[in-house]
């Protein structure tokens, strides 16, 4: 793949969602073998800022005490979970400290890449990509689509889920029709990894040609 300085300065901010169970990751391993790109997983950064030194820690101790942190001085998750379990009022601070600062630090990413011009896309992924207003930041929305039972059999086959602990979070999630609505791009992921690879391949060449990239 051949690239010239233009393409680089035209870099895409591409928005990566779907439900849970979709193969988001298998998608995003896939998208940065066939671009050059780089990846940002909002709940990565999200926890990167709740790191000692990080944006959000100092806030969410003095909003919550330090009764939330272990003996290292880091926030203990299960500990800040059962906090905040079952309190909306709670949920809701924590979402007030860290969704700007998530913002803001892809935003500073955004703005460092594309003032080095080194790659041609970078990929948002995040749970509530939508719900969260990213389509303001974002050049597209590509949605990854699997069905329901897809889905449901790599939660409870993967991840051990149970039946019931999958409906509920499909019931939480937005409805396909919302993502299809929303989103530029389906990326179909039912089938195994070969035939994703032929999707992404794809894709990406009809969307380098799209947004006038050079040719591979």
């Amino acid at each position: 793949m051949t690239r010239t300085e233009e393409d680089t300065d035209r870099m895409k901010v591409i928005g990566i969602t779907g439900g849970v169970g979709a193969g988001k990751s298998m998608i995003l391993s896939l998208l940065e073998k066939e671009c050059s790109c780089r990846v940002l997983i909002a709940d990565e950064a999200a926890k990167k800022l709740q790191e000692p030194g990080g944006e959000c820690y100092n806030e969410i101790v003095r909003a919550f005490g330090e009764g939330i942190l272990d003996g290292k001085g880091q926030i203990d998750k299960a500990e800040f979970a059962r906090v905040i379990f079952g309190d909306e009022e709670a949920r809701s601070m924590v979402n007030s400290i860290i969704h700007p600062a998530v913002n803001r630090y892809i935003t500073d990413v955004i703005n460092e890449e594309r003032q080095a011009r080194r790659i041609e896309f970078l990929f948002i992924e995040a749970a509530l990509l939508i719900e969260c207003g990213y389509d303001r930041i974002c050049d597209e929305l590509w949605y990854i689509y699997a069905s329901e039972e897809t889905r449901r059999k790599r939660l409870t086959e993967t991840r051990g889920y149970s039946n019931e602990k999958a409906s509920s979070i499909f019931a939480s999630q937005l409805s396909e029709d919302e993502f299809r609505r929303n989103c530029a791009e389906i990326i179909e992921n039912d089938s195994d990894e070969e035939g994703a690879a032929e999707r992404i391949h794809d894709l990406i060449v009809r969307k380098r040609r799209e947004f006038g990239f050079g040719e591979c």
